[in-house]
């Protein structure tokens, strides 16, 4: 039995802050959530955390561990990095994303030549055994993708014919019975969502980025494969008409959507899917050594997407924090924080996002909140968050499952 004790407790689903605050762990749950929380005195031996604000673990819906972190050439690495050497890429970068406070994630769709085998899956379990530090891992496998579509890396790192063709369990797949396959073949070999790309993007080198890549048929048989076998799909998808048509074939989750128009926005808002914005990365992504194609590409979608985070919250869409990291460099999740609120959202706003929206939507009621019988996913900052997000990006102390990964005083 362990007893946290800190200036401060944020109850992130009310706002409510308790002063001083008490939480009790024992094993990898917790026993009770707050000084007031029922007659609880400190039980078992105390850490005592100093000046800090406690709130549940931050939850990141949008990651790809497996890519960037030190020593990356983005447009070689895929072609250069054999799947053991992209698993240690991915130990780096899952240990420097829990440290930063990020104990949970989705890993949203390798796009890289691995003979098939799913590497978030492996990660995803080592961090489970306890190998290897990391946040929770909701694995998606390798993206689906149509030949040429945004994932497609011959595409993405605009490849000579030949170079690194990916096959159906990789995820590139065409027509209705090869989306089929490539969605078993995830499900089959422990994906637990499936990735789908929808639409062109910024950084590839062919195409409109709004422009829908499957058609109608193949996104509904890919939505039925995986809803059938009771897995949700996300969709990269930037725009309006491309995001109509996911969000009428029945996709749960929408990254990005740089191109939102308000008529969409409303049938989100009416259907309940999620926005996972990744608002950051068009501030922070470094554009100037990019092709000029792509250079043309950011120039035209950044400035409209900027807007979409304000009209998406007035309207109702649910939204839940993304990165797109390594868009964002990975440990600095905080950056989207930040972000998020100079688009408009309240501060409080933002963390829900962070955490019980994002436990909604991953469907695990057992994270998100500080709560008894609750997983011990906590983080400590200094200061308020509710008054100065920028605290977020000083983590002191992380917790998950009730281990300390994390404690600075």
């Amino acid at each position: 039995m362990l007893t946290l004790r800190a200036a401060r407790v944020l109850h992130v689903e009310t706002g409510e802050i308790e002063e001083p605050g008490l939480i009790g762990v024992d094993g990898d749950r917790i026993t009770y959530g707050a000084a007031r929380r029922g007659s609880h005195g400190a039980a078992g031996d105390v850490l005592d955390l100093g000046d800090v604000t406690l709130l549940p673990g931050l939850m990141d819906m949008e990651v790809n561990l497996l890519m960037g972190g030190r020593g990356e050439i983005a447009n070689l690495s895929p072609v250069q990095d054999d799947p053991p050497l992209r698993m240690l890429r991915g130990v780096a970068n899952a240990r420097r994303t829990l440290r930063s406070g990020f104990t949970t994630v989705r890993n949203l769709g390798l796009f890289v030549k691995t003979g098939g085998y799913l590497l978030d899956v492996a990660l995803a379990k080592a961090i489970d055994a306890g190998w290897i530090d990391g946040p929770r891992i909701v694995p998606a496998g390798h993206a689906i993708t149509p030949t040429g579509g945004h994932l497609d890396p011959t595409v993405f790192g605009a490849y000579a014919p030949g170079i690194m063709p990916l096959s159906i369990e990789e995820g590139v797949a065409n027509g209705v019975d090869e989306v089929r396959k490539a969605v078993r073949y995830q499900i089959k070999h422990g994906a637990r969502l499936i990735k789908v790309c929808a639409s062109g993007g910024v950084m590839s080198h062919t195409g409109l980025p709004g422009a829908q890549h499957y058609s109608d048929e193949e996104l509904r048989a890919i939505v039925d494969e995986a809803h059938r076998r009771g897995l949700k799909v996300a969709a990269h998808t930037h725009g309006a008409d491309a995001v109509r048509a996911a969000v009428e074939a029945g996709i749960d989750c929408i990254e990005h959507g740089f191109l939102l128009d308000d008529e969409t926005i409303e049938l989100m808002a009416s259907r309940g899917t999620f926005l996972v914005p990744t608002t950051a990365l068009i501030d922070g992504m470094d554009m100037s050594h990019a092709a000029p194609e792509l250079r043309a590409k950011a120039a035209e979608i950044f400035p409209h997407a900027r807007s979409v985070v304000a009209r998406a919250v007035k309207a109702g869409v649910k939204l839940a924090v993304g990165t797109d990291a390594p868009a964002i460099p990975h440990g600095r999740g905080a950056q989207e924080l930040a972000a998020l609120v100079e688009r408009g959202m309240e501060p409080l706003e933002v963390l829900r996002a962070a955490t019980v929206n994002a436990a909604e939507l991953i469907e695990a009621d057992d994270r998100g909140r500080i709560a008894e019988g609750l997983l011990a996913d906590l983080i400590a900052v200094p200061g308020n968050p509710l008054e100065d997000m920028s605290v977020m990006a000083d983590v002191r102390f992380v917790m998950k499952g009730g281990k300390v990964f994390r404690h600075e005083s």
